[in-house]
């Protein structure tokens, strides 16, 4: 596992935490500012907590989607690769055997010359 990623978990785990702490030492209104100081949200510390639980876990689903992704890409290539070598292979295994069920150019002088 890379580092980075996990210490991002680990920073949204320790807000996680962060988070409760403060729903269960202030149980009532939280005070969220608004990006750019356009005012605040007044929500309940649930309400509070469970917002920030659930950007939390789509941060960490956008963390795990690229490797996902990537290893889906990986293993559709690999399976083209493998179809296309297997037909090449059937192909060769093909006319290998039909050169050597066909008569050889030996054979049919030695047929041609008894007659």
């Amino acid at each position: 596992m890379r580092v980075m990623p996990f210490v991002q978990v680990l920073l949204l785990l320790a807000l996680l935490a962060y988070l409760l702490l403060v729903g269960l030492e202030n149980p009532g209104i939280v005070r969220l500012p608004l990006p750019l100081g356009r005012g605040e949200v007044l929500l309940s510390t649930g309400w509070a907590v469970s917002l920030f639980a659930v950007l939390g876990g789509g941060y960490v689903l956008l963390l795990l989607l690229p490797p996902v992704v990537r290893g889906a890409l990986q293993r559709r290539t690999e399976r083209r690769e493998r179809h296309l070598l297997e037909r090449r292979l059937t192909e060769t295994l093909g006319a290998r055997v039909a050169l050597t069920s066909a008569p050889s150019a030996t054979e049919t002088v030695a047929v041609g010359g008894n007659e």
